[in-house]
C-alpha cells in the first residue's frame, strides 16, 4: 500500500489505537485526534497528536483535516452506554470540514445492528442491543443519515462484537453476511480492514459488515 497522510478520529480508543499503530507500521503519516491524546502512550516521528473535542472544536478539526488524504473515524463512547449525541453532533462538522478542505475519503466505524445491518443480527444479540444499546445506536443512525446525504467518498464499516484478540487476517466482509450466535471480530482485524479501505473502492458510499 502506498504511504498516505491519514487522520484518525477517536485515536486513543481500543480500535483507534490499533488503527494508529498499524498505520505507522505500514509507513503512513498519521495525525491522531482525541480528547486526551496522552492516553495513546506511544510516540513516533510520523505521528502527530491533536487534542480536541469534535463536538465543539471546529477550528482544531480544520487544522487536523487540512492536507490529509483520508480520514478514519473510530469515534465512540468506550464502555459508556450513553451516547451524549457524540456521532450526531460530530458528523456534520466532519463532513463540512472535509468538504471545504477537499478531503473526500472517509471511513467510519459503526456497529453491528445499526441501520440495515439489523437484518443480519441473530436472536441473542438482538436482545442485548434492545436492552442496552438503544441510545448509542440511535446516535449512530442519526449521524449516518447525515453522512449518507453528503458527497464524500464514505464507507460505513459494521463490525460484529469486538474483542481484544490478536490480528489474524482471517475475516469475512460483505454488504450482507450469514451470522449465527454471538459473532465476533478482533479490534486488530477491524483496524487492518479499515486501513485497506483507504485504497479499496469496493465499498465507496456503501456499508460493509465484518466478522470472523
Amino acid at each position: 500500500m502506498q504511504a498516505r497522510r491519514i487522520l484518525v478520529l477517536g485515536a486513543t480508543g481500543g480500535t483507534g489505537r490499533d488503527v494508529v499503530l498499524q498505520a505507522l507500521q505500514q509507513g503512513h503519516a498519521v495525525t491522531a485526534l482525541a480528547r486526551r491524546p496522552e492516553r495513546m502512550g506511544h510516540t513516533h516521528e510520523r505521528l502527530r497528536f491533536i487534542a480536541a473535542d469534535l463536538a465543539s472544536d471546529g477550528a482544531t478539526l480544520d487544522d487536523a483535516i487540512r492536507g490529509q488524504e483520508a480520514v478514519i473515524s473510530a469515534l465512540g463512547q468506550g464502555s459508556s452506554l450513553r451516547s451524549m449525541g457524540l456521532i450526531a453532533r460530530s458528523m456534520p462538522k466532519i463532513i463540512d470540514a472535509m468538504t471545504r478542505l477537499g478531503v473526500a475519503r472517509l471511513i467510519v466505524t459503526s456497529a453491528y445492528g445499526v441501520g440495515a445491518t439489523w437484518e443480519d443480527v441473530p436472536a441473542v444479540p438482538r436482545i442485548l442491543i434492545r436492552l442496552l444499546l438503544g441510545d448509542l445506536y440511535a446516535d449512530k443512525e442519526a449521524g449516518e443519515a447525515t453522512l449518507r446525504r453528503s458527497a464524500l467518498d464514505w464507507t460505513l464499516v459494521y463490525p460484529t462484537m469486538l474483542t481484544n484478540g490478536p490480528r489474524t487476517d482471517r475475516y469475512r466482509v460483505g454488504e450482507r453476511l450469514s451470522l449465527r450466535g454471538l459473532p465476533r471480530i478482533s479490534r486488530a482485524d477491524l483496524a487492518a480492514f479499515l486501513l485497506t479501505q483507504i485504497e479499496d473502492r469496493s465499498y465507496i458510499r456503501k456499508g460493509v459488515l465484518i466478522s470472523a
